[in-house]
């Protein structure tokens, strides 16, 4: 049987709201009622009904993440770390793939269909600032890169600085011939884009000159694309030292293949990623990565979803800046 407020109330011999504020953390409560509260809620196992009381809030305790591909290993980090950061607040996560593919992301922004959510955590990969102007209904909150002019708040890290530190790494170690992975040439690749732009920042800063050939689009940012990016640069006759891959998926992709033209890493090609997927901590050799903090991500963005849901809906969009690091492993040392 499930017990209700009264019956705990009974059992401490105290009132309804009594054990109302001992449940729900206010703090003018006695200690020793508080105790007595605290053991009558032990002993019948009481448990708050959550959903009566969103309700009466009018909410519905769940929000909504929407990711490109769930089984891209970061978003499926990434999807750990906000329903733990969510659980925090006793909200419930529904979990949306896009495959970025622009109209499932335009239903996503405006709070996917018909399902009743709270707020929307959302990571686009198709749309831009126009796509989610004329949204003003369910709490917003971006990740992944930054869209510029966005009425919605954002969380994300420095993928430019980020992406010219793992180059200059590359370049510190004396390799010369350092190819980029991960290129894109459509409108989507925003991501793409900032990580070209560090790659060719630290070219700048070693002395090493921009060689076009040495930079190679991929249509994905899989394994398999990886892969066939270093098959095409050796069959092109073009032998890089050194790989920046765009993403770990793609990077591990890359050592398969140097490894079946008998190539080795690092002593003949040095290979560095970028996300910091768990993949990587245990492939051979283990893969030196860019390591964006997603607990912090997810953290931050629980954090600003639950500040409009709270009622700030009035104030400016808000660019929140997560940590990352450079981690340094076998696969370049």
């Amino acid at each position: 049987m499930r017990h209700r407020l009264k019956d705990v109330a009974e059992r401490a011999g105290v009132s309804v709201k009594t054990v109302s504020n001992v449940v729900n953390g206010h703090l003018h409560v006695r200690p020793e009622t508080r105790a007595r509260v605290e053991a009558a809620v032990a002993e019948l196992n009481y448990r708050p009904n959550l959903s009566a009381r969103n309700l009466r809030k009018g909410r519905t305790g769940v929000i909504a993440l929407a990711v490109p591909e769930l089984d891209l290993p970061y978003f499926a980090e990434l999807a750990r770390h906000v329903v733990v950061a969510a659980a925090q607040r006793d909200w419930r996560v529904l979990v949306d793939q896009t495959g970025g593919d622009p109209a499932r992301e335009r239903v996503a922004a405006a709070g996917i269909g018909d399902h009743m959510i709270d707020g929307i955590i959302f990571s686009p990969r198709a749309l831009g600032a126009d796509d989610l102007a004329g949204l003003d209904g369910t709490p917003l909150v971006l990740l992944g890169e930054r869209i510029d002019q966005a009425p919605a708040d954002h969380v994300g890290i420095d993928s430019v600085t980020a992406a010219r530190q793992v180059t200059a790494h590359l370049a510190g170690l004396g390799r010369r011939r350092i190819a980029a992975i991960g290129a894109s040439r459509t409108p989507a690749g925003a991501g793409a884009r900032l990580r070209l732009a560090g790659y060719t920042a630290a070219l700048a800063d070693a002395g090493i000159g921009y060689d076009e050939r040495l930079v190679v689009a991929t249509p994905a940012w899989r394994r398999a694309d990886g892969a066939a990016a270093v098959r095409r640069l050796l069959t092109a006759g073009v032998r890089p030292d050194a790989l920046f891959c765009f993403t770990d998926t793609l990077a591990l992709g890359a050592l398969r293949a140097l490894h079946l033209a008998g190539l080795r890493v690092p002593a003949d090609v040095a290979v560095a990623g970028f996300d910091d997927i768990e993949d990587g901590r245990f492939s051979t050799p283990t893969l030196t990565t860019v390591t964006p903090d997603k607990e912090r991500i997810a953290q931050l963005a629980v954090d600003l979803l639950a500040a409009r849901v709270d009622g700030d809906r009035g104030s400016p969009p808000r660019d929140l800046l997560a940590p990352h690091h450079l981690t340094a492993r076998e696969s370049t040392s």
